[in-house]
Protein backbone atom coordinates (compact mmCIF):
# COMPACT_ATOMS: atom_id res chain seq x y z
CA UNK A 1 0.00 0.00 0.00
CA UNK A 2 1.36 3.43 -0.88
CA UNK A 3 2.32 6.00 1.73
CA UNK A 4 -0.34 8.36 0.39
CA UNK A 5 -3.11 6.02 1.62
CA UNK A 6 -1.38 5.27 4.91
CA UNK A 7 -1.26 8.98 5.67
CA UNK A 8 -5.01 9.20 5.17
CA UNK A 9 -5.95 6.23 7.37
CA UNK A 10 -5.54 7.89 10.71
CA UNK A 11 -2.02 6.90 11.65
CA UNK A 12 -0.28 8.49 14.64
CA UNK A 13 0.61 12.17 14.56
CA UNK A 14 4.32 11.33 14.87
CA UNK A 15 4.08 9.02 11.88
CA UNK A 16 2.35 11.72 9.92
CA UNK A 17 5.12 14.23 10.68
CA UNK A 18 7.74 11.75 9.58
CA UNK A 19 5.94 11.38 6.27
CA UNK A 20 5.71 15.12 5.89
CA UNK A 21 9.44 15.70 6.47
CA UNK A 22 10.47 13.26 3.76
CA UNK A 23 11.55 15.03 0.57
CA UNK A 24 8.85 14.94 -2.05
CA UNK A 25 8.63 15.49 -5.76
CA UNK A 26 5.72 17.36 -7.34
CA UNK A 27 3.31 14.79 -8.77
CA UNK A 28 3.33 16.64 -12.09
CA UNK A 29 7.04 16.00 -12.45
CA UNK A 30 6.61 12.30 -11.71
CA UNK A 31 3.76 12.04 -14.19
CA UNK A 32 5.84 13.75 -16.86
CA UNK A 33 8.74 11.44 -16.09
CA UNK A 34 6.46 8.46 -16.54
CA UNK A 35 5.75 9.62 -20.06
CA UNK A 36 9.21 10.84 -21.12
CA UNK A 37 11.41 8.41 -19.22
CA UNK A 38 13.45 11.38 -17.94
CA UNK A 39 13.47 13.09 -14.54
CA UNK A 40 15.51 16.19 -13.69
CA UNK A 41 15.81 16.94 -9.97
CA UNK A 42 19.03 18.95 -10.19
CA UNK A 43 19.59 21.92 -7.89
CA UNK A 44 16.63 21.28 -5.56
CA UNK A 45 18.55 21.20 -2.27
CA UNK A 46 17.74 17.51 -1.75
CA UNK A 47 19.53 15.75 1.12
CA UNK A 48 18.20 12.36 0.08
CA UNK A 49 16.42 10.94 -2.95
CA UNK A 50 12.64 10.74 -2.39
CA UNK A 51 11.33 7.17 -2.17
CA UNK A 52 8.75 7.75 -4.90
CA UNK A 53 11.62 8.39 -7.35
CA UNK A 54 13.10 4.93 -6.73
CA UNK A 55 9.63 3.38 -7.02
CA UNK A 56 8.62 5.27 -10.14
CA UNK A 57 8.67 2.08 -12.23
CA UNK A 58 7.15 -0.07 -9.48
CA UNK A 59 4.15 1.77 -8.01
CA UNK A 60 1.26 2.80 -10.26
CA UNK A 61 0.71 6.58 -10.37
CA UNK A 62 -1.44 8.20 -7.66
CA UNK A 63 -4.33 8.72 -10.08
CA UNK A 64 -4.46 4.99 -10.77
CA UNK A 65 -4.39 4.19 -7.03
CA UNK A 66 -7.35 6.49 -6.48
CA UNK A 67 -9.30 4.95 -9.38
CA UNK A 68 -9.19 8.19 -11.31
CA UNK A 69 -9.86 7.47 -14.98
CA UNK A 70 -6.86 8.11 -17.16
CA UNK A 71 -7.28 9.38 -20.67
CA UNK A 72 -6.41 6.67 -23.17
CA UNK A 73 -3.06 8.32 -23.94
CA UNK A 74 -2.25 8.44 -20.21
CA UNK A 75 -2.89 4.79 -19.34
CA UNK A 76 -0.59 4.10 -16.42
CA UNK A 77 0.28 0.63 -17.67
CA UNK A 78 1.70 2.26 -20.81
CA UNK A 79 4.10 4.52 -18.89
CA UNK A 80 7.80 4.53 -19.90
CA UNK A 81 10.59 3.15 -17.73
CA UNK A 82 12.92 5.83 -16.37
CA UNK A 83 16.07 6.00 -18.52
CA UNK A 84 17.56 9.32 -17.43
CA UNK A 85 17.81 10.55 -13.82
CA UNK A 86 19.54 13.86 -13.07
CA UNK A 87 20.30 14.53 -9.40
CA UNK A 88 23.24 16.94 -9.69
CA UNK A 89 23.91 19.98 -7.51
CA UNK A 90 22.01 18.80 -4.45
CA UNK A 91 23.21 17.89 -0.94
CA UNK A 92 23.01 14.12 -1.28
CA UNK A 93 25.30 12.12 1.00
CA UNK A 94 24.15 8.66 -0.02
CA UNK A 95 22.14 6.68 -2.55
CA UNK A 96 19.77 3.92 -1.47
CA UNK A 97 20.06 0.30 -2.62
CA UNK A 98 16.58 0.94 -4.03
CA UNK A 99 18.37 2.39 -7.07
CA UNK A 100 18.17 -1.20 -8.35
CA UNK A 101 14.43 -0.59 -8.89
CA UNK A 102 15.37 1.56 -11.89
CA UNK A 103 17.08 -1.08 -14.06
CA UNK A 104 16.38 0.74 -17.35
CA UNK A 105 18.50 3.77 -16.42
CA UNK A 106 20.91 4.77 -19.18
CA UNK A 107 22.05 8.08 -17.68
CA UNK A 108 22.61 8.73 -13.97
CA UNK A 109 23.92 12.15 -12.98
CA UNK A 110 25.06 12.57 -9.36
CA UNK A 111 27.73 15.23 -9.84
CA UNK A 112 28.15 18.11 -7.40
CA UNK A 113 26.83 16.43 -4.25
CA UNK A 114 28.44 15.31 -0.96
CA UNK A 115 28.64 11.56 -1.52
CA UNK A 116 31.50 9.62 0.07
CA UNK A 117 30.28 6.17 -0.96
CA UNK A 118 27.95 4.47 -3.43
CA UNK A 119 25.76 1.34 -3.03
CA UNK A 120 26.81 -1.94 -4.61
CA UNK A 121 23.32 -2.03 -6.16
CA UNK A 122 24.64 0.35 -8.83
CA UNK A 123 26.11 -2.75 -10.45
CA UNK A 124 22.58 -3.95 -11.26
CA UNK A 125 21.96 -1.01 -13.63
CA UNK A 126 23.19 -3.01 -16.60
CA UNK A 127 21.72 -0.59 -19.18
CA UNK A 128 23.76 2.33 -17.85
CA UNK A 129 25.63 4.22 -20.59
CA UNK A 130 26.61 7.40 -18.74
CA UNK A 131 27.59 7.80 -15.08
CA UNK A 132 28.42 11.30 -13.81
CA UNK A 133 30.03 11.31 -10.36
CA UNK A 134 32.28 14.38 -10.42
CA UNK A 135 32.56 16.87 -7.55
CA UNK A 136 31.81 14.49 -4.70
CA UNK A 137 33.92 12.99 -1.89
CA UNK A 138 34.37 9.47 -3.22
CA UNK A 139 37.53 7.61 -2.20
CA UNK A 140 36.54 4.39 -3.99
CA UNK A 141 33.81 2.86 -6.13
CA UNK A 142 32.00 -0.38 -5.32
CA UNK A 143 33.58 -3.17 -7.34
CA UNK A 144 30.17 -3.92 -8.85
CA UNK A 145 30.36 -0.67 -10.87
CA UNK A 146 33.10 -2.24 -12.97
CA UNK A 147 30.61 -4.84 -14.25
CA UNK A 148 28.58 -2.17 -16.12
CA UNK A 149 29.64 -3.40 -19.52
CA UNK A 150 27.50 -0.95 -21.50
CA UNK A 151 29.03 2.08 -19.78
CA UNK A 152 30.40 4.55 -22.37
CA UNK A 153 31.16 7.62 -20.26
CA UNK A 154 32.24 7.91 -16.62
CA UNK A 155 33.25 11.24 -15.07
CA UNK A 156 34.94 11.15 -11.67
CA UNK A 157 36.83 14.44 -11.53
CA UNK A 158 37.08 16.34 -8.23
CA UNK A 159 36.86 13.38 -5.87
CA UNK A 160 39.28 11.75 -3.38
CA UNK A 161 40.36 8.67 -5.32
CA UNK A 162 43.84 7.44 -4.36
CA UNK A 163 43.87 4.26 -6.44
CA UNK A 164 41.81 2.23 -8.89
CA UNK A 165 41.42 -1.56 -8.97
CA UNK A 166 42.41 -3.86 -11.84
CA UNK A 167 38.69 -4.42 -12.42
CA UNK A 168 38.67 -1.05 -14.20
CA UNK A 169 39.74 -2.94 -17.33
CA UNK A 170 36.33 -4.65 -17.49
CA UNK A 171 34.69 -1.44 -18.76
CA UNK A 172 35.67 -2.23 -22.32
CA UNK A 173 33.02 0.00 -23.92
CA UNK A 174 34.15 3.20 -22.21
CA UNK A 175 34.85 5.98 -24.72
CA UNK A 176 35.33 8.78 -22.15
CA UNK A 177 36.93 8.58 -18.71
CA UNK A 178 37.67 11.65 -16.58
CA UNK A 179 39.76 11.06 -13.44
CA UNK A 180 41.15 14.57 -13.09
CA UNK A 181 41.55 16.35 -9.73
CA UNK A 182 41.93 13.28 -7.57
CA UNK A 183 44.83 11.86 -5.51
CA UNK A 184 45.95 9.09 -7.86
CA UNK A 185 49.62 8.07 -7.60
CA UNK A 186 49.48 5.25 -10.13
CA UNK A 187 47.11 3.53 -12.53
CA UNK A 188 46.24 -0.16 -12.94
CA UNK A 189 47.84 -1.98 -15.88
CA UNK A 190 44.34 -3.08 -16.91
CA UNK A 191 43.80 0.48 -18.19
CA UNK A 192 45.17 -0.79 -21.49
CA UNK A 193 42.13 -3.02 -21.92
CA UNK A 194 39.87 0.02 -22.38
CA UNK A 195 40.46 -0.12 -26.13
CA UNK A 196 37.32 1.89 -26.98
CA UNK A 197 38.55 4.95 -25.05
CA UNK A 198 38.73 8.11 -27.12
CA UNK A 199 39.23 10.67 -24.34
CA UNK A 200 41.20 10.08 -21.13
CA UNK A 201 41.67 12.92 -18.63
CA UNK A 202 44.19 12.37 -15.82
CA UNK A 203 45.17 15.95 -15.00
CA UNK A 204 45.72 17.27 -11.45
CA UNK A 205 46.75 14.01 -9.80
CA UNK A 206 50.05 12.75 -8.33
CA UNK A 207 51.13 10.43 -11.13
CA UNK A 208 54.88 9.94 -11.54
CA UNK A 209 54.56 7.52 -14.46
CA UNK A 210 52.02 6.07 -16.87
CA UNK A 211 51.61 2.30 -17.21
CA UNK A 212 53.11 0.84 -20.39
CA UNK A 213 49.68 -0.57 -21.19
CA UNK A 214 48.50 2.94 -22.10
CA UNK A 215 50.08 2.29 -25.50
CA UNK A 216 47.34 -0.28 -26.16
CA UNK A 217 44.68 2.45 -26.33
CA UNK A 218 44.58 2.38 -30.12
CA UNK A 219 41.46 4.59 -30.43
CA UNK A 220 42.47 7.28 -27.92
CA UNK A 221 42.35 10.75 -29.48
CA UNK A 222 42.92 12.94 -26.42
CA UNK A 223 45.16 12.24 -23.43
CA UNK A 224 45.46 14.89 -20.71
CA UNK A 225 48.17 14.28 -18.09
CA UNK A 226 48.70 17.92 -17.11
CA UNK A 227 49.59 18.88 -13.53
CA UNK A 228 51.15 15.63 -12.40
CA UNK A 229 54.70 14.62 -11.46
CA UNK A 230 55.77 12.91 -14.68
CA UNK A 231 59.52 12.95 -15.36
CA UNK A 232 59.47 10.91 -18.56
CA UNK A 233 57.06 9.71 -21.23
CA UNK A 234 57.49 6.23 -22.61
CA UNK A 235 58.27 5.98 -26.32
CA UNK A 236 55.57 3.31 -26.46
CA UNK A 237 53.02 6.13 -26.72
CA UNK A 238 54.03 6.29 -30.37
CA UNK A 239 51.96 3.13 -30.82
CA UNK A 240 48.80 5.16 -30.14
CA UNK A 241 47.90 5.55 -33.79
CA UNK A 242 44.80 7.70 -33.21
CA UNK A 243 46.28 10.13 -30.65
CA UNK A 244 45.69 13.73 -31.80
CA UNK A 245 45.95 15.83 -28.63
CA UNK A 246 48.46 15.27 -25.82
CA UNK A 247 48.53 17.54 -22.74
CA UNK A 248 51.64 17.29 -20.53
CA UNK A 249 51.67 20.79 -18.99
CA UNK A 250 52.97 21.35 -15.46
CA UNK A 251 55.01 18.19 -15.01
CA UNK A 252 58.74 17.56 -14.45
CA UNK A 253 59.79 16.65 -17.98
CA UNK A 254 63.37 17.48 -18.94
CA UNK A 255 63.09 16.56 -22.61
CA UNK A 256 60.50 16.67 -25.34
CA UNK A 257 59.04 13.17 -25.65
CA UNK A 258 60.05 11.28 -28.79
CA UNK A 259 56.57 10.66 -30.12
CA UNK A 260 56.23 9.59 -33.74
CA UNK A 261 52.47 9.21 -33.22
CA UNK A 262 51.32 9.66 -36.82
CA UNK A 263 48.10 11.57 -36.03
CA UNK A 264 49.44 13.86 -33.26
CA UNK A 265 48.32 17.41 -34.08
CA UNK A 266 48.53 19.21 -30.73
CA UNK A 267 51.27 18.79 -28.13
CA UNK A 268 51.21 20.85 -24.92
CA UNK A 269 54.40 20.63 -22.82
CA UNK A 270 54.42 24.07 -21.21
CA UNK A 271 55.65 24.59 -17.62
CA UNK A 272 58.17 21.76 -17.50
CA UNK A 273 61.99 21.70 -17.18
CA UNK A 274 62.93 21.20 -20.84
CA UNK A 275 66.32 22.74 -21.65
CA UNK A 276 67.07 21.40 -25.10
CA UNK A 277 65.17 20.35 -28.20
CA UNK A 278 66.72 17.54 -30.22
CA UNK A 279 66.33 17.42 -34.00
CA UNK A 280 65.25 13.77 -33.68
CA UNK A 281 62.41 14.71 -31.35
CA UNK A 282 61.09 17.34 -33.75
CA UNK A 283 61.38 15.18 -36.86
CA UNK A 284 58.87 12.73 -35.34
CA UNK A 285 56.07 15.31 -35.33
CA UNK A 286 54.87 14.69 -38.88
CA UNK A 287 51.33 16.05 -38.46
CA UNK A 288 51.83 18.63 -35.69
CA UNK A 289 49.73 21.78 -35.93
CA UNK A 290 50.07 23.26 -32.43
CA UNK A 291 53.25 22.99 -30.35
CA UNK A 292 53.25 24.61 -26.91
CA UNK A 293 56.69 24.85 -25.26
CA UNK A 294 56.13 27.90 -23.07
CA UNK A 295 57.63 28.34 -19.58
CA UNK A 296 60.53 25.93 -19.99
CA UNK A 297 64.31 26.53 -20.10
CA UNK A 298 64.95 26.07 -23.82
CA UNK A 299 68.10 27.87 -24.97
CA UNK A 300 68.25 27.07 -28.69
CA UNK A 301 65.97 25.95 -31.50
CA UNK A 302 67.42 23.48 -34.01
CA UNK A 303 67.18 24.33 -37.70
CA UNK A 304 64.98 21.25 -38.11
CA UNK A 305 62.09 23.29 -36.70
CA UNK A 306 61.58 24.42 -40.30
CA UNK A 307 60.64 20.85 -41.34
CA UNK A 308 57.36 20.98 -39.36
CA UNK A 309 55.41 21.97 -42.46
CA UNK A 310 51.98 21.53 -40.83
CA UNK A 311 52.75 23.79 -37.83
CA UNK A 312 50.30 26.68 -37.40
CA UNK A 313 51.00 27.77 -33.80
CA UNK A 314 54.30 27.72 -31.90
CA UNK A 315 54.40 29.03 -28.32
CA UNK A 316 57.91 29.63 -26.92
CA UNK A 317 56.92 32.23 -24.33
CA UNK A 318 59.18 32.55 -21.26
CA UNK A 319 62.17 30.42 -22.26
CA UNK A 320 65.91 31.21 -22.46
CA UNK A 321 66.20 31.73 -26.22
CA UNK A 322 68.82 34.26 -27.28
CA UNK A 323 68.62 33.59 -31.04
CA UNK A 324 66.14 32.26 -33.57
CA UNK A 325 66.88 30.28 -36.72
CA UNK A 326 65.72 32.44 -39.62
CA UNK A 327 64.50 29.28 -41.36
CA UNK A 328 61.52 29.25 -38.98
CA UNK A 329 60.04 31.91 -41.28
CA UNK A 330 59.78 29.32 -44.08
CA UNK A 331 57.09 27.32 -42.27
CA UNK A 332 54.23 27.60 -44.77
CA UNK A 333 51.30 27.51 -42.32
CA UNK A 334 52.74 29.25 -39.28
CA UNK A 335 50.15 31.82 -38.16
CA UNK A 336 51.09 32.37 -34.51
CA UNK A 337 54.63 32.59 -33.09
CA UNK A 338 54.83 33.62 -29.43
CA UNK A 339 58.25 34.70 -28.09
CA UNK A 340 57.61 37.11 -25.20
CA UNK A 341 59.83 36.63 -22.16
CA UNK A 342 62.98 35.43 -23.98
CA UNK A 343 66.38 37.21 -23.88
CA UNK A 344 66.50 37.46 -27.68
CA UNK A 345 69.40 39.35 -29.21
CA UNK A 346 69.16 41.02 -32.58
CA UNK A 347 65.36 41.26 -32.55
CA UNK A 348 63.95 44.53 -31.31
CA UNK A 349 61.32 44.31 -28.61
CA UNK A 350 58.93 46.52 -30.56
CA UNK A 351 59.13 44.03 -33.45
CA UNK A 352 57.90 41.25 -31.16
CA UNK A 353 54.90 43.38 -30.25
CA UNK A 354 53.95 43.86 -33.90
CA UNK A 355 52.86 40.25 -34.15
CA UNK A 356 53.71 37.11 -36.05
CA UNK A 357 53.40 38.41 -39.62
CA UNK A 358 55.89 41.23 -39.11
CA UNK A 359 58.31 38.99 -37.24
CA UNK A 360 58.27 36.29 -39.93
CA UNK A 361 58.69 38.95 -42.61
CA UNK A 362 61.78 40.25 -40.76
CA UNK A 363 63.23 36.73 -40.44
CA UNK A 364 62.65 36.02 -44.13
CA UNK A 365 64.53 39.21 -44.87
CA UNK A 366 67.47 37.90 -42.86
CA UNK A 367 67.62 34.80 -45.03
CA UNK A 368 67.98 36.96 -48.15
CA UNK A 369 70.46 39.49 -46.75
CA UNK A 370 73.77 37.69 -47.25
CA UNK A 371 73.42 34.38 -49.07
CA UNK A 372 76.64 33.11 -50.56
CA UNK A 373 76.82 32.92 -54.34
CA UNK A 374 76.30 29.19 -54.61
CA UNK A 375 73.32 29.29 -52.27
CA UNK A 376 71.90 32.23 -54.21
CA UNK A 377 71.99 30.20 -57.38
CA UNK A 378 70.34 27.22 -55.69
CA UNK A 379 67.62 28.97 -53.73
CA UNK A 380 66.40 31.81 -55.92
CA UNK A 381 65.91 32.80 -59.52
CA UNK A 382 64.48 35.94 -61.05
CA UNK A 383 61.59 35.72 -63.47
CA UNK A 384 60.94 38.09 -66.36
CA UNK A 385 58.22 39.57 -64.16
CA UNK A 386 60.96 40.41 -61.60
CA UNK A 387 59.24 38.16 -59.06
CA UNK A 388 61.68 36.08 -57.04
CA UNK A 389 61.03 32.35 -56.99
CA UNK A 390 62.46 30.51 -54.03
CA UNK A 391 63.50 27.25 -55.66
CA UNK A 392 64.62 25.94 -52.26
CA UNK A 393 61.06 26.33 -50.99
CA UNK A 394 59.69 24.51 -54.01
CA UNK A 395 62.15 21.62 -54.12
CA UNK A 396 62.80 21.10 -50.41
CA UNK A 397 59.68 22.33 -48.59
CA UNK A 398 57.37 21.54 -51.53
CA UNK A 399 55.94 25.04 -51.08
CA UNK A 400 54.73 27.31 -53.88
CA UNK A 401 54.78 30.82 -52.41
CA UNK A 402 53.67 33.97 -54.19
CA UNK A 403 52.21 36.01 -51.34
CA UNK A 404 52.06 39.70 -50.45
CA UNK A 405 52.51 40.80 -54.10
CA UNK A 406 49.10 42.49 -54.54
CA UNK A 407 49.07 40.81 -57.95
CA UNK A 408 45.93 40.25 -60.04
CA UNK A 409 47.25 36.91 -61.29
CA UNK A 410 50.06 34.44 -60.62
CA UNK A 411 52.95 34.46 -63.15
CA UNK A 412 53.11 31.45 -65.44
CA UNK A 413 56.84 31.22 -64.77
CA UNK A 414 56.14 30.32 -61.14
CA UNK A 415 54.17 27.24 -62.18
CA UNK A 416 56.85 26.39 -64.75
CA UNK A 417 59.50 26.45 -62.01
CA UNK A 418 57.46 23.90 -60.04
CA UNK A 419 56.98 21.52 -62.96
CA UNK A 420 57.62 17.88 -62.07
CA UNK A 421 57.64 18.76 -58.34
CA UNK A 422 55.26 17.27 -55.77
CA UNK A 423 53.97 20.55 -54.36
CA UNK A 424 52.01 20.05 -51.13
CA UNK A 425 51.46 23.67 -50.01
CA UNK A 426 50.46 26.85 -51.86
CA UNK A 427 50.46 30.37 -50.41
CA UNK A 428 48.93 32.98 -52.71
CA UNK A 429 47.63 35.20 -49.90
CA UNK A 430 47.58 39.00 -49.92
CA UNK A 431 47.08 39.49 -53.64
CA UNK A 432 44.20 40.76 -55.79
CA UNK A 433 42.99 37.39 -57.08
CA UNK A 434 39.32 37.20 -58.11
CA UNK A 435 39.39 33.47 -58.92
CA UNK A 436 41.40 30.38 -58.12
CA UNK A 437 44.39 30.15 -60.52
CA UNK A 438 43.55 27.39 -63.05
CA UNK A 439 47.09 26.03 -63.12
CA UNK A 440 46.72 24.92 -59.52
CA UNK A 441 45.11 21.86 -61.11
CA UNK A 442 48.64 20.70 -62.01
CA UNK A 443 49.08 19.75 -58.34
CA UNK A 444 45.67 18.16 -57.87
CA UNK A 445 47.10 14.84 -56.67
CA UNK A 446 49.52 16.25 -54.07
CA UNK A 447 48.24 19.57 -52.72
CA UNK A 448 47.20 19.40 -49.06
CA UNK A 449 47.35 23.06 -47.98
CA UNK A 450 46.00 26.11 -49.85
CA UNK A 451 46.19 29.69 -48.57
CA UNK A 452 44.16 32.17 -50.64
CA UNK A 453 43.48 34.60 -47.80
CA UNK A 454 43.36 38.39 -48.31
CA UNK A 455 42.25 38.33 -51.94
CA UNK A 456 39.07 39.38 -53.76
CA UNK A 457 37.32 36.04 -54.23
CA UNK A 458 33.54 36.39 -54.46
CA UNK A 459 32.89 32.69 -55.00
CA UNK A 460 34.76 29.46 -54.44
CA UNK A 461 34.99 27.46 -57.66
CA UNK A 462 33.84 23.82 -57.55
CA UNK A 463 37.27 23.05 -59.02
CA UNK A 464 38.61 23.25 -55.46
CA UNK A 465 36.82 19.97 -54.83
CA UNK A 466 39.16 18.10 -57.16
CA UNK A 467 41.99 18.41 -54.60
CA UNK A 468 41.15 15.22 -52.76
CA UNK A 469 44.32 15.38 -50.60
CA UNK A 470 43.38 18.80 -49.26
CA UNK A 471 43.58 19.01 -45.45
CA UNK A 472 43.71 22.79 -44.84
CA UNK A 473 42.23 25.69 -46.77
CA UNK A 474 42.52 29.35 -45.75
CA UNK A 475 40.05 31.73 -47.45
CA UNK A 476 40.03 34.50 -44.86
CA UNK A 477 39.44 38.14 -45.81
CA UNK A 478 37.68 37.59 -49.12
CA UNK A 479 34.11 38.33 -50.23
CA UNK A 480 32.61 34.84 -50.09
CA UNK A 481 28.95 34.19 -49.31
CA UNK A 482 28.79 30.43 -49.86
CA UNK A 483 30.81 27.28 -50.54
CA UNK A 484 30.19 24.72 -53.31
CA UNK A 485 28.27 21.60 -52.30
CA UNK A 486 30.92 19.49 -54.05
CA UNK A 487 33.27 20.19 -51.11
CA UNK A 488 31.65 17.22 -49.36
CA UNK A 489 34.02 15.07 -51.44
CA UNK A 490 37.04 16.50 -49.54
CA UNK A 491 37.16 13.64 -47.06
CA UNK A 492 40.61 14.60 -45.71
CA UNK A 493 39.78 18.26 -45.01
CA UNK A 494 40.65 19.11 -41.39
CA UNK A 495 40.67 22.90 -41.24
CA UNK A 496 38.65 25.66 -42.94
CA UNK A 497 39.38 29.34 -42.29
CA UNK A 498 36.61 31.69 -43.45
CA UNK A 499 36.94 34.68 -41.10
CA UNK A 500 36.18 38.15 -42.51
CA UNK A 501 33.95 37.11 -45.39
CA UNK A 502 30.25 37.73 -46.08
CA UNK A 503 28.56 34.52 -44.98
CA UNK A 504 25.03 35.08 -43.66
CA UNK A 505 24.52 31.46 -42.67
CA UNK A 506 26.67 28.51 -41.67
CA UNK A 507 27.85 26.97 -44.98
CA UNK A 508 25.64 23.91 -45.43
CA UNK A 509 28.33 21.74 -46.98
CA UNK A 510 30.49 21.97 -43.86
CA UNK A 511 27.92 19.87 -41.99
CA UNK A 512 28.73 17.02 -44.39
CA UNK A 513 32.54 17.00 -44.02
CA UNK A 514 32.99 14.62 -41.10
CA UNK A 515 36.80 14.96 -41.09
CA UNK A 516 36.66 18.64 -40.06
CA UNK A 517 38.50 19.53 -36.86
CA UNK A 518 38.66 23.34 -37.13
CA UNK A 519 36.09 25.77 -38.55
CA UNK A 520 36.92 29.47 -38.23
CA UNK A 521 33.90 31.56 -39.26
CA UNK A 522 34.34 34.66 -37.12
CA UNK A 523 33.59 38.18 -38.34
CA UNK A 524 30.85 37.27 -40.79
CA UNK A 525 27.07 37.74 -40.58
CA UNK A 526 26.07 34.21 -39.61
CA UNK A 527 22.65 34.21 -37.96
CA UNK A 528 22.24 30.60 -36.97
CA UNK A 529 23.78 27.15 -36.59
CA UNK A 530 22.20 23.68 -36.53
CA UNK A 531 23.52 21.87 -33.42
CA UNK A 532 22.05 18.51 -34.45
CA UNK A 533 24.02 18.52 -37.70
CA UNK A 534 27.12 19.82 -35.90
CA UNK A 535 26.98 16.83 -33.55
CA UNK A 536 27.72 14.60 -36.54
CA UNK A 537 31.11 16.33 -36.91
CA UNK A 538 32.66 14.02 -34.34
CA UNK A 539 36.18 15.36 -34.95
CA UNK A 540 35.32 19.06 -34.61
CA UNK A 541 37.41 20.51 -31.77
CA UNK A 542 37.55 24.24 -32.65
CA UNK A 543 34.59 26.36 -33.78
CA UNK A 544 34.89 30.14 -34.10
CA UNK A 545 31.56 31.97 -34.49
CA UNK A 546 32.68 35.22 -32.87
CA UNK A 547 31.46 38.60 -34.14
CA UNK A 548 28.49 37.32 -36.11
CA UNK A 549 24.72 37.93 -35.95
CA UNK A 550 23.64 35.08 -33.65
CA UNK A 551 20.49 36.16 -31.79
CA UNK A 552 20.36 32.93 -29.80
CA UNK A 553 22.61 29.98 -29.03
CA UNK A 554 20.81 26.61 -29.19
CA UNK A 555 21.30 24.71 -25.90
CA UNK A 556 21.93 21.49 -27.85
CA UNK A 557 25.24 22.99 -28.97
CA UNK A 558 26.44 21.93 -25.50
CA UNK A 559 26.11 18.30 -26.61
CA UNK A 560 28.85 18.66 -29.23
CA UNK A 561 31.21 16.73 -26.97
CA UNK A 562 34.26 16.94 -29.24
CA UNK A 563 34.43 20.77 -29.00
CA UNK A 564 37.44 22.01 -27.01
CA UNK A 565 37.33 25.62 -28.16
CA UNK A 566 34.07 27.47 -28.89
CA UNK A 567 34.24 31.22 -29.61
CA UNK A 568 30.94 33.13 -29.39
CA UNK A 569 31.92 36.60 -28.22
CA UNK A 570 30.73 39.65 -30.16
CA UNK A 571 27.26 38.30 -31.03
CA UNK A 572 23.94 40.01 -30.14
CA UNK A 573 22.46 37.08 -28.15
CA UNK A 574 21.43 37.70 -24.53
CA UNK A 575 22.10 34.20 -23.20
CA UNK A 576 24.58 32.99 -22.21
CA UNK A 577 25.58 36.23 -20.53
CA UNK A 578 28.89 37.86 -21.39
CA UNK A 579 30.29 36.86 -18.00
CA UNK A 580 29.75 33.18 -18.80
CA UNK A 581 31.20 33.54 -22.32
CA UNK A 582 34.27 35.22 -20.81
CA UNK A 583 34.90 32.16 -18.61
CA UNK A 584 35.66 30.07 -21.65
CA UNK A 585 34.44 27.03 -23.54
CA UNK A 586 33.89 24.66 -20.61
CA UNK A 587 31.68 27.17 -18.79
CA UNK A 588 29.65 27.92 -21.93
CA UNK A 589 29.15 24.22 -22.76
CA UNK A 590 28.08 23.43 -19.19
CA UNK A 591 25.64 26.35 -19.25
CA UNK A 592 24.14 25.21 -22.56
CA UNK A 593 23.73 21.62 -21.37
CA UNK A 594 21.92 22.89 -18.31
CA UNK A 595 19.38 24.67 -20.56
CA UNK A 596 18.38 21.57 -22.54
CA UNK A 597 14.73 20.71 -21.83
CA UNK A 598 14.25 17.34 -20.15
Amino acid sequence: MSRFKRAGQGGSLAGFKTEETEPTVPSGLLKAAGKSGQLNLSGRGLKEVPKEVYRLNVDPPLEAQQNVSFAESDSWWEQTDLTKLLLSSNQLTQLSDDIRLLPALMTLDLHDNQMSSLPSALGELQELHELRLSHNQLSALPVEVYSLNKLCSMTLQQNCLESLPEELGQLENLTQLDLSNNLLKDLPSSLGRLTSLQKLTLSHNKLSALPDSVAQLKNLKLLDCSNNQLTDISASLSEMLALEQLYLRHNKLRALPKLPAPALKELYVGNNHIEKLEAEQLSCLKAISLLELRDNKIQTLPEQISTLSTLTRLDLTNNDLSTLPASISLLPDLKVLLLEGNPLRGIRRDLLKKGTNELLKYLRGRIKEEPDQAEEQQTAMTLPSQARVNVHNIKTLKLLDYSEKQAADIPEELFDAAADTTVTSVNFSKNQLTSIPPRLAEFVSSLSDINLGFNKLTCCSPDICKFLQLSNIDLRNNQLTDLPSEMKDLTKLRSVTLIYNRFKSFPQVLYDIVSLETVLLGNNQVNGVDPHRLMKLINLSTLDLSNNDLLNVPPELGLCSSLRCLSLEGNPFRAPRAAIVARGTDAVMEYLRGRIPT
